[in-house]
């Protein structure tokens, strides 16, 4: 099903729907995932965890890694609209910009379980790689060298 996509859509159009597509699967499971996480840590915690400010920084990280993860699926609803002509979602729109990243206090970190430090890593590179994908859209397409050798040859005739 071409879903909008005209004879002239540019060229890397259905590779970012793919790529934001799959990563907008992978930032629903991790959200989910790290609810189910936090909320198994923090009942843990509540049942028998003596270290008051450790459950405090779990609580914190939790938040951190939960503002993180809703940055990311921001974006990438923003990217789904933007590729689908949506016109209320602009490339100039706060939206469609991640920002910068809410980092993890990893001194605090190392103190948790294995599960939940996996989680935090994991939203911290999803942020980072969203970035990268972000910074390389926005840089000048360069187009292929196929395509300025056919310009020249069009522009002699």
């Amino acid at each position: 099903m071409n879903r909008g996509l005209s004879a002239h859509a540019p060229i890397g159009l259905p590779v970012q729907r793919a790529q934001v597509e799959n990563l907008y699967i992978e930032a629903m499971l991790l959200a989910d995932e790290a609810h189910t996480a936090f909320a198994a840590a923090r009942d843990l915690g509540e049942a028998g965890s003596r270290d008051a400010l450790l459950h405090i920084g779990l609580a914190c990280e939790s938040l951190k890694t939960t503002t993180r993860l809703m940055h990311i699926i921001a974006w990438l609803l923003h990217r789904r609209a933007m590729i689908a002509g949506d016109l209320g979602a602009g490339p100039n729109d706060s939206a469609a910009r991640i920002g910068e990243p809410v980092a993890a206090d990893w001194d605090l970190c190392i103190r948790f379980e294995s599960p939940i430090r996996r989680i935090i890593a994991a939203s911290e590179r999803l942020f980072e790689r969203i970035a990268a994908l972000e910074a390389g859209w926005q840089a000048p397409v360069t187009p292929p060298p196929v395509q300025a050798l056919l310009a020249r040859l069009e522009a002699r005739l």
